[in-house]
């Protein structure tokens, strides 16, 4: 019992480490997107039609990769996928053309999606043998992860250039996943026993709660990248704030973010995720209600970083919830809730950019705050994230 606690413990802090590997490449990428512009010749809307490529490779590749999770384990997917995913960045920053460049960067995507499925089913199936929450921390070690790729990859950039620094995160990414990928632990797959294979193994199940634990995962994300694309915009036009300032909107709300998620677990673990979820989706509305109505803008930044609070646990939660479904492989439920969460970061950023062109930047979050208290209303459809009993 002691021995398979440790290999847990162990496991715990690998998958944290995967979460952290995986952020850590996307927090890197951001501050080599500028540079594609010069480099090949190409205006902002070839730009923004290359990384819609990269959200659509990531999209369809977490939409296949339960199926694989549930056939091999969390494990080997995890690995493998990391290990391929660790030089994608110095592929697209050394792709020669433009055509190469939208191939590379939709296999980035790919790569990225089917590693963040694999770590998120991983970290449920240590959840089960500790018995206790993990998933918000390990969530925490992603954005730990991306503001240390961001924070110091532009520096690296401006000294060393584009192409030693994507090999350098390449080869920092590759040695940490090398290091840690022995010392992942969960369970074995699943063996086909004729009746339930087909439920088990599904790509596409035919339950009702997956798919609304899904809508609540992309209610939950579509807040978070209007928060992250259009902030800076609303405090500079609405509220006249120069540019520094409107730049600490998102930064408020990352950081309350990334902090509220490493105590997370700590209060999941004393009151249980449906309470945990519906305290997080008021307060979330309320922080984004704040923002909408506040006349200053260090008040606006104040409530953003209040909804970053509130938010930072809601996704964590969904993915639970997904991996403990019963009659459901945790690797294909946390697939599918993974594809409908993230193509809501595909879908907001121009969506919400047209609809706030027509009725206000001030509407458009009072409006994505009544998104946030239905999340909180369904509450109760996430009561599985509690169930850590292997099965």
């Amino acid at each position: 019992m002691q021995a398979g606690r440790q290999v847990a413990t162990r496991g715990r802090w690998a998958v944290a480490a995967m979460f952290l590997t995986n952020g850590f490449i996307m927090g890197s990428w951001a501050p080599q997107i500028p540079l594609l512009l010069p480099r090949h010749q190409i205006s902002e809307f070839t730009l923004g039609l290359l990384i819609l490529g990269l959200g659509l490779g990531a999209v369809a590749a977490m939409a296949v990769s339960g199926g694989l999770i549930a056939r091999h384990g969390s494990r080997p997917v995890l690995r493998g996928f990391a290990i391929a995913a660790s030089g994608t960045l110095l592929a697209v920053v050394l792709a020669p053309n433009l055509w190469l460049l939208a191939a590379t960067m939709a296999v980035m995507g790919a790569l990225i999606g089917c590693m963040d499925v694999a770590m998120n089913a991983n970290a449920v199936e240590v959840e089960r043998r500790l018995g206790r929450a993990i998933m918000s921390s390990s969530h925490g070690f992603w954005s730990l992860g991306g503001f240390v790729g961001g924070g110091v990859g532009g520096w690296i950039i401006a000294s060393q250039g584009a192409v030693v620094h994507a090999a350098l995160v390449s080869g920092l990414a590759l040695a940490l996943v090398l290091a840690v990928g022995p010392r992942l632990d969960g369970a074995p797959p699943v063996p086909r026993v004729a009746g339930t294979a087909g439920q088990k193994h599904r790509h596409w199940p035919r339950s009702f709660t997956i798919y609304l634990i899904g809508l609540m995962a992309l209610a939950s994300m579509v807040p978070e990248g209007a928060v992250l694309d259009w902030a800076a915009l609303y405090l500079a036009r609405d509220l006249g704030s120069s540019v520094s300032t409107s730049g600490l909107a998102f930064a408020a709300f990352a950081g309350s973010m990334a902090l509220m998620r490493f105590a997370g677990d700590g209060l999941r673990n004393r009151f249980g995720a449906v309470v945990t979820l519906r305290v997080s989706g008021a307060v979330a509305a309320a922080g984004l209600l704040g923002a909408a109505f506040a006349p200053l803008a260090p008040l606006a930044i104040g409530c953003f970083a209040i909804a970053g609070l509130g938010i930072a646990n809601m996704v964590p939660i969904t993915l639970s919830a997904a991996g403990n479904l019963p009659g459901l492989g945790a690797g294909v439920g946390i697939s599918i809730v993974t594809m409908m969460g993230y193509s809501g970061i595909l879908v907001a950023p121009a969506s919400i950019g047209f609809v706030a062109e027509h009725i206000g930047y001030r509407v458009t979050y009072a409006t994505l705050a009544l998104l946030l208290v239905g999340v909180a209303l369904l509450a109760r459809q996430v009561a599985a994230a509690d169930d850590r009993q292997v099965h």
